[in-house]
């Protein structure tokens, strides 16, 4: 289960990204402790996730930073395993994270787009505009989805041309009117998108659908889609599909593998909805199979708009359902609890954030204590594989 964005402090190489000094978990945690979280009908006061803590969420970040964030402090006595994980793949975006995690680290070099106006290569929406039939585009610069979408909607939807843009990620996104433009011809201009963005090496070109009206407001919908790049070679997903396994793909771990070995895909509109999923996907589950599910809300609803109390009250609702996650799980089952990279909300910017992820493992019959610093998230794939009795990908060791 991946929270999305859920950072435990920067990483080694945070600096070589402009990232030194960030850390999601541990500052959200500190701008609770003094009041910065609080907003009324949402929440107020410190941090609280009990149950993260009781698996050790607070000695991790501990562990990354050498701070013990307010309000994690361990109990007595542990119901888990805990640990960091730290990326070496390139970049600092999902499929990145998400890839090494199912054991396939990204030794090449994403393509990025400059943040100039243009962004984006002339010859590329050239290509873009003649295939998809547009009229133009707009945007065509780095940007908050948020904040493009209430700039330039309403001139989209008087003009027809999609909003595109991207930001510090490997990323081509573009974002429509779903009643103005078209659900079903903005997927079809996205999908053109991808073929052409194949030369450029960018992971993903996103599709960012929208409803509202300039009076009333623009706002997202649960209809994202995400056009990813394959993974240049097996994950353990693949290896489980090879072995007749049952794999269920929860939120946007479809779209991040291409499809390729994700099985049973499972889509809806938020954490909690994703969450619910997973589990009804996990009680109905054959013995040797996998639920893979992105908790997503924690990135694009709170990370990338830098809103401290919704991230805060995001956390403490995943925390409240664990004891649901525990009660889901039987005899031989196990859940691993991590994060892809970070989006510290505290943090200059609007762009994900190179840090640390913790590593919570739990189930019946597991140990409590800790599995250390792992050099590398395909530890997590290379586990997974040897929980299930399949063969590992080449990187990562098993902690189990």
């Amino acid at each position: 289960m991946v929270l999305d964005s859920v950072g435990i402090g920067g990483a080694p190489d945070a600096a070589l990204y402009g990232d030194a000094g960030s850390d999601t978990l541990g500052h959200i945690a500190e701008t609770c402790a003094t009041g910065g979280g609080d907003r009324t009908g949402l929440r107020s006061g410190s941090l609280r996730l009990p149950n993260l803590a009781s698996l050790g969420i607070g000695l991790a970040c501990k562990a990354s930073t050498g701070l013990m964030p307010p309000g994690l402090e361990p109990p007595a006595e542990l119901t888990g395993l805990w640990g960091v994980g730290r990326e070496t793949s390139r970049g600092k975006d999902s499929p990145s994270g998400h890839w090494e995690i199912a054991g396939v680290p990204v030794a090449f070099d994403w393509g990025y787009f400059p943040d100039t106006r243009p962004a984006f290569p002339p010859e590329l929406i050239q290509a873009l505009v003649q295939e998809a039939g547009l009229p133009g585009i707009l945007g065509n610069s780095h940007a908050s989805g948020i904040t493009v979408v209430d700039e330039l909607g309403a001139e989209h939807v008087r003009t027809g041309r999609p909003i595109c843009y991207t930001s510090a990620d490997s990323v081509f996104q573009i974002a429509a009117h779903e009643e103005a433009f078209g659900l079903e011809r903005l997927f079809a201009t996205c999908r053109i998108a991808r073929r052409l963005c194949d030369r450029y090496r960018v992971g993903r070109v996103i599709a960012r659908p929208f409803l509202g009206d300039e009076r009333h407001g623009f706002m997202r919908t649960g209809n994202r889609r995400d056009y990813a790049t394959p993974p240049p070679s097996d994950t353990i997903l693949d290896r489980l599909a090879a072995a007749g396994r049952a794999v269920v793909s929860v939120g946007k771990v479809g779209d991040i593998f291409a499809h390729r070995g994700t099985g049973r895909e499972l889509k809806g509109a938020g954490n909690d909805a994703w969450l619910t999923a997973a589990l009804g996907a996990l009680r109905a589950l054959e013995p040797g199979g996998l639920v893979f599910a992105n908790l997503v809300d924690f990135d694009t609803e709170y990370g990338h708009r830098r809103d401290v109390a919704g991230y805060a009250a995001a956390l403490e609702r995943f925390d409240a359902r664990i004891p649901e996650i525990r009660a889901a799980l039987q005899p031989g089952d196990l859940c691993i609890v991590t994060a892809d990279h970070g989006n510290d909300p505290t943090f200059r910017g609007t762009d994900h954030t190179r840090e640390q992820v913790p590593i919570l493992v739990f189930g019946p019959g597991i140990r409590s204590g800790s599995v250390g610093l792992r050099p590398t998230l395909a530890d997590i794939g290379a586990s997974v594989a040897a929980h299930l009795g399949i063969a590992p990908t080449d990187a990562g060791r098993s902690f189990l």
